[in-house]
Parts: C-alpha cells; sequence; structure tokens
C-alpha cells in the first residue's frame, strides 16, 4: 500500500459542512457534520483515484511511472 498525502478543505456553509480535496478535481462533498462531511470526502476520494486506475488500466500503450515531487 502507497500512503498518499492530500489537503482537505472544509467550509461551514449555513447547515451545512463542505469539502474538497485541492489536489484532485472533483472531489468534494457536503454533510450536516464535519465528522460526515470528513467522511465523505475520504469515500469520494477514494472512488474517484479507484475510477481514474480503472479507466486507465484498460488503454493500451500507456506509460506510467510514479510522479514524486515536493513544494
Amino acid at each position: 500500500m502507497i500512503k498518499h498525502n492530500f489537503t482537505a478543505v472544509y467550509k461551514k456553509s449555513g447547515k451545512w459542512f463542505l469539502g474538497w480535496v485541492e489536489e484532485v478535481p472533483g472531489a468534494n462533498t457536503q454533510g450536516k457534520t464535519l465528522k460526515e462531511t470528513k467522511a465523505n470526502l475520504l469515500e469520494a476520494t477514494k472512488l474517484i483515484i479507484e475510477t481514474n486506475r480503472s479507466i486507465n488500466t484498460k488503454q493500451r500503450n500507456l506509460i506510467k511511472e510514479p510522479l514524486v515531487f515536493a513544494f
């Protein structure tokens, strides 16, 4: 298992909490509590990454390699 670090952002909006991941477009959610929003965001992020990987495994002639950087 590879450990990944992302930045989760949360914001209270009315009665809801919004959450999104800065580094993963489309990884966003909402919840009635911050705890619920965090759980939803983790699941949404996992599903997006799994889906993207699944799509890429069906394509041919791809070059895949780790991309490691720090800033």
